[in-house]
């Protein structure tokens, strides 16, 4: 599965000219975006710079988060419903955090349990949001957001330029330092370095540098450290389990974007066997209708052909042959009138009928009414479990017996229709 890894540049916050004013923020989404493109995760493929409609397309996209846009905070999760856990933390935290807690995003560490101490990424909410909303008008839909670093053990520090400074002195590096206790950044020049991390340094403590920074952090350390391009780095923070979408920030998979992801997965390639697999069953059901369709169409020829040979040798003085199923009922029925034998909807079989299923203990019929297969008989005086065994006797013949609102029950054949 293809992986686009984006650093989301550093949150830009621009002071008032006086000096105790208080601080304002600009959320002016940046033009282009640093990028990496992998198709393991692991090895990089491709780097770049451009503008968020020309990033490359991937199956999964993750967005970076500079080191200095994240504050970390070691609390005991509150026991609270998943639906009033961000307000939870707002109280818990209100506090801790520098900015306004209604507009500070808030993420807990995976595999967090409530009631136990866990980490809290702290980020600037109405930033974040613009950086995200900016990516998705460009069709760019970021799965996760992840920090750059985040607490960890052992221990690790990472060299960087500062504002695109490069220098051998040390002057314009920043110091990321990420261990058990949290992680920091600050610059080389001054002491705070040389007083928070300890020395000797933990044992497994794991250096890196950019390309720029290298010489610089070896010179301070005294120590090799590992040449990491801000690309590999991107990938390094792609791999964590941290995932800052949550909350009021969460993705939401719903319509069609749902749709776009299912259909992304679907066309990676893990599923290209499923693919295959989806299109030979498709083309073999294809084949196989047609070949039903064209055996369906064959029998049904010869049926009619059947018909047709029954009719012109049943009866030759057909000469048109229009309707072979309907000319030849018509035959038979002629050749029935000319014997003078009734049919099963005239007058004489309706009307026994209706005598073998006539009821014992009732009168005989006062009137009765015939016309095109249908036998009325005014039946006034049945109650409902005389009109039943009407029914009854009449249906085992092939007949339906229907009571009307004038109090007449009418006889058909099943299948004709009834009412009166």
């Amino acid at each position: 599965m293809s992986l686009l890894v984006i650093q989301l540049p550093a949150h830009s916050r621009l002071r008032a000219r006086n000096p105790g004013a208080v601080e304002r923020e600009s959320f002016r989404v940046a033009d282009e975006f640093f990028y990496a493109v992998s198709s393991d995760g692991l090895f990089l493929e491709s780097q770049g710079q451009c503008a968020a409609a020309l990033l490359p397309k991937a199956d999964s996209v993750v967005a970076v988060l500079a080191d200095t846009d994240v504050s970390w905070h070691r609390i005991t999760l509150p026991k609270a419903p998943a639906a009033r856990l961000r307000a939870a933390l707002a109280g818990v935290l209100e506090e801790a955090v520098l900015e306004d807690p209604e507009t500070t995003h808030f993420a807990v560490a995976p595999e967090a349990s409530a009631g136990q101490p866990t980490w809290v990424a702290a980020v600037n909410r109405p930033w974040l949001r613009a950086e995200l909303a900016a990516l998705e008008q460009a069709n760019v839909f970021v799965d996760r957001a992840v920090p750059s670093s985040w607490p960890d053990d052992p221990p690790s520090g990472h060299f960087a330029e500062a504002d695109g400074h490069q220098s051998d002195s040390g002057h314009g590096i920043a110091l990321t330092w990420s261990h058990p206790d949290g992680a920091t950044t600050f610059r080389l020049e001054g002491g705070l370095p040389r007083a928070v991390i300890p020395l000797p340094t933990p044992q497994g403590t794991r250096w890196s540098a950019t390309p720029g920074a290298a010489a610089a952090a070896e010179r301070w350390l005294g120590l090799p450290v590992n040449v990491m391009p801000p690309a590999q780095r991107l990938l390094q923070a792609s791999r964590t389990l941290w995932n800052l979408r949550q909350f009021e920030l969460a993705r939401r998979n719903r319509g069609t974007r749902a749709f776009r992801d299912v259909m992304r997965r679907f066309r990676s390639a893990e599923w290209r066997p499923v693919r295959i697999g989806l299109a030979a069953m498709v083309a073999a059901h294809i084949v196989g209708l047609n070949l039903w369709a064209w055996q369906q169409s064959a029998a049904v020829d010869a049926k009619r052909k059947a018909m047709v040979s029954v009719l012109k040798t049943s009866f030759p003085q057909v000469r048109a042959l229009l309707d072979p199923p309907l000319q030849m009922r018509r035959e038979v029925e002629a050749m029935r009138v000319l014997a003078g034998k009734p049919g099963e909807t005239d007058f004489e079989p309706m009307l026994q009928a209706a005598a073998t299923a006539w009821p014992p203990d009732q009168p005989p019929v006062e009137n009765l009414r015939y016309e095109n297969g249908r036998l009325s008989l005014a039946v006034g005086g049945w109650g409902e479990p005389q009109i039943q065994e009407f029914r009854n006797r009449l249906m085992p013949a092939g007949w339906q017996a229907d009571m009307g609102s004038d109090g007449r029950v009418t006889i058909t054949r099943a299948g004709a229709g009834g009412g009166s």
